[in-house]
Parts: C-alpha cells; sequence; structure tokens
C-alpha cells in the first residue's frame, strides 16, 4: 500500500510540472516574463501583488489569465463612446494635435486690425453695432471665403475689426469698413410706403415711367423711377377707391443697421382639448394664438461717396385664410355623450428676401404681385344693416413698396430695445 501510494505522488509531480512548464511557455511567447506566477494572482497598475479573488485596483487595466493587459488591449477593450462613468472626458474619436503653434500663411494671409469706434460708439439704437458691419461682410464675400480654403478669422468688438486673410480679402473688408466709417452713424431718412391695390392695372398707365429692376423672387418685379414720376405715379394711385397705405411714409435708419415696420395682429383659436377629472366638462380647451400681418426689414447701406445705396429689403406676410373646425367626441365620467371641436389654421405665407442697389436720386419701386393681403380683411356691407357678404376665396392685393432716400437727418439717434433692430410695430392698428 505505502508503495502504491507513492506511486500516484510521484506521478502526480510529474503532471504539475508539465503544466507550470506550459504555463511558463506560454506567457514567455506573449511578452510577459514578470508575471509567471499562479493564474489567480495578478498584480495592480502601481506593481503591487494583487491577492487571489480581489478585484483591479481602480484605474487599473484588465487582466487576462494573471498577466496584465498592454495598453493598446486596454484601449481596444474601452471605445471612446462607451467610456465608464467617472472616468473623466470621453476620449475624442479624430486624430487631434497641436498644429504649429503659428498661423498658416500658406496663401499669403495678412493680420489687419481696422478701427470702426467712430461708427459703432455713435450708434444707440443696438448694444451691438459691430455686428452690422460682420453681416455686411459676410454678405459681400459669402460664408464660405471664411469657413472653407485659407484659414481665416474675422472678429469684432466696438472698437476694433480683427481680420486675418488675403490681401484680395483685405481690399473687400476696407471698402466695407470705410462705408460705415465715413457717414460716423449719422442717421439717414427714408421714405418707405407699404402700399395695397385690389387689382394690377396700375401698371398699364405707368408702363413709359418704370425702369426694370432684375430680381430672383417669382412673381415679384422692381423698378427705378426719378422722384417727380414716383410723386406722380403715387398721387394716381392715392385717387383709386381700392388704395390702402399700411405704415408710415418716414423712416429714420442708422448707415448700414435694420429698421423693422410691422403690422400684424393676433388671432385666437382652439388647438387642443385637455382632458380633467376634477370637475364638468371632463376636458379644458388649449387656446392659441397666432399672427397675421406683415413685418418688413430695411438695412440700408451709403456707398462712401453717398451717391449709391446698398439695401437689403426682407418681407414676410402671413394670412389665415380660414379655421377648419374637427369635431372630436370625448366621453367622460360624468358626460357620456358629449361633443367638441378644434381648430386647425389655413395659412398663406409670402417672403421676399433681396439686395438691391440704386442711385440716392431715384426711387425704389418693388411689386410682390397678387400675394395675400398685408392685414386682415376690413370688409363693409354695400347697404346698411345688411351682413356682410360671405368670401369665395382669401382676400388677394397686389402689393408695392417704395423706398425714396430723403437724405442725412439731424435727429440725434433714439436708443431701442437692446440687440434688436429699430422697430415701428402697428398692432391692431390699419
Amino acid at each position: 500500500m505505502l508503495a502504491r501510494a507513492l506511486l500516484v505522488a510521484a506521478a502526480f509531480l510529474v503532471a504539475a510540472g508539465s503544466a507550470w512548464g506550459q504555463t511558463a511557455t506560454t506567457n514567455a511567447q506573449n511578452g510577459s516574463s514578470a508575471d509567471w506566477g499562479p493564474p489567480t494572482a495578478g498584480r495592480n497598475s502601481n506593481g503591487t501583488a494583487r491577492t487571489p479573488g480581489q478585484p483591479p485596483a481602480p484605474g487599473s487595466p484588465a487582466t487576462t489569465s494573471g498577466r496584465a493587459a498592454s495598453p493598446s488591449q486596454t484601449t481596444d477593450a474601452l471605445p471612446p463612446e462607451s467610456s465608464p462613468a467617472g472616468s473623466g472626458p470621453r476620449r475624442p474619436i479624430a486624430k487631434v494635435s497641436a498644429g504649429t503653434g503659428q498661423l498658416p500663411n500658406k496663401h499669403g494671409q495678412l493680420w489687419r486690425e481696422y478701427d470702426i469706434s467712430p461708427y459703432a460708439l455713435r450708434v444707440a439704437s443696438t448694444t451691438h453695432p459691430e455686428q452690422a458691419i460682420v453681416d455686411w461682410l459676410l454678405r459681400e464675400t459669402g460664408y464660405e471665403a471664411w469657413n472653407c480654403g485659407p484659414v481665416a478669422v474675422l472678429n469684432a468688438n466696438p472698437r476694433t475689426l480683427t481680420v486675418y486673410h488675403t490681401p484680395e480679402m483685405h481690399q473687400v473688408v476696407a471698402d466695407v469698413v470705410d462705408r460705415f466709417v465715413s457717414s460716423e452713424a449719422q442717421s439717414q431718412a427714408f421714405g418707405l410706403r407699404v402700399v395695397s391695390l385690389s387689382h394690377p392695372n396700375w401698371r398699364a398707365r405707368a408702363q413709359g415711367l418704370l425702369q426694370p429692376v432684375q430680381v430672383q423672387t417669382p412673381g415679384a418685379q422692381a423698378w427705378l423711377l426719378q422722384k417727380e414720376d414716383a410723386s406722380v405715379l403715387l398721387a394716381e394711385l392715392q385717387r383709386r377707391s381700392d388704395y390702402r397705405e399700411h405704415s408710415s411714409p418716414h423712416l429714420l435708419v442708422n448707415n448700414g443697421q435694420s429698421s423693422v415696420v410691422s403690422a400684424t395682429r393676433g388671432r385666437s383659436y382652439v388647438r387642443s382639448v385637455v382632458l380633467r377629472t376634477d370637475g364638468w366638462p371632463g376636458f379644458e380647451p388649449e387656446i392659441s394664438l397666432v399672427d397675421e400681418g406683415f413685418s418688413l426689414e430695411f438695412t440700408p447701406l451709403l456707398s462712401v461717396d453717398g451717391r449709391m445705396i446698398d439695401a437689403i429689403i426682407k418681407c414676410e406676410i402671413d394670412q389665415v385664410e380660414k379655421m377648419i373646425s374637427v369635431p372630436l367626441d370625448l366621453p367622460s365620467a360624468v358626460a357620456s355623450r358629449q361633443r367638441t371641436k378644434i381648430e386647425v389654421p389655413q395659412m398663406s405665407h409670402f417672403g421676399f428676401h433681396e439686395r438691391f442697389r440704386w442711385p440716392v436720386e431715384q426711387v425704389l419701386l418693388i411689386g410682390f404681385g397678387m400675394v395675400a393681403l398685408p392685414v386682415p380683411s376690413e370688409g363693409k356691407p354695400l347697404i346698411a344693416g345688411l351682413p356682410l357678404p360671405l368670401p369665395s376665396s382669401p382676400p388677394r392685393a397686389d402689393v408695392l413698396v417704395f423706398v425714396e432716400s430723403k437724405g442725412k437727418s439731424n435727429q440725434p439717434n433714439v436708443a431701442s430695445q437692446p440687440g434688436r433692430p429699430e422697430a415701428t410695430t402697428y398692432r391692431g392698428r390699419y
């Protein structure tokens, strides 16, 4: 018996030694020569031994078969988008470098600082008058010139406009800055009339006075007139029974800044219903408001010699053609059979956004065409005491805008709401 036990023990020792040699050979092939310990005993990232069954120390790499994972294996095990909570910021996916530490000038870019304080310090209608200069530069050059191609910088504060770009671009920038600084933000007086006619037949008599100007908006037209001819045409239109004027004829605008003329009125309707269980009838109508009317934004910029006007004209007209009713069945605990209705507005929208350039001694006339009436229709019965006739279609009108420069104004600038363009609003008044 003793001899048999000794033979079994010897066989066990031979098998264990063979397994130990295979483990050491595998670890040596994997490049690990320091962790030839038992498979259950690993090491932490700081080099200290970890007892069997103990989890890795915080921040240490995971272990496999008692061998510390290599850095490449650790990176692959934790993808950037699945970093554990509390482990710091997410690692970026894209490759990021610090660069050379200098601004590239492969295309001959130059750093220039333009003094815009003579203009910006005299504008009281907004808290950021320098933004108008940046906006005009982007209109002249396009956004792509600063975001694609050569490395560029465009930054402004109330005193300095900083530009980093090619010499050709600096010529454009200098021209725009001079147009702002030369006038030193002196207010310009403009005549801005928004009128509507029920029929566009006025064009037949005024054809000989109109000089066409190209526009891009479908259905719209624009013309130039001499100031004397514009006065004659306006007087002819005012004698028509369908002539209506929707804005003040006089407007003071800082050179390069925006001014808004609007006439809107809110119209309430039942947009939805909210179910309630605390009383009769078991629901509550949700009232919403939709604005109808027009908004006209005017942004002029004079040339350095004051003979030409560049202007951005943006107009939006919204009209509620009708309210479409939708009946709803709303049974509740207090009333099993009850009905209500909600409304869906049928809207008509017209948008116009164009840039024009014309001499100051002429008048710009823009015709939007037969579009939605700029203000809600004010129908009147033909005979007193009779109800108003139901319209067969939403009201339409030929909307015209007269823009005339009246020269520089000596009135001081009036401050308006910070950060917003000057606005003349006619809410609820037509």
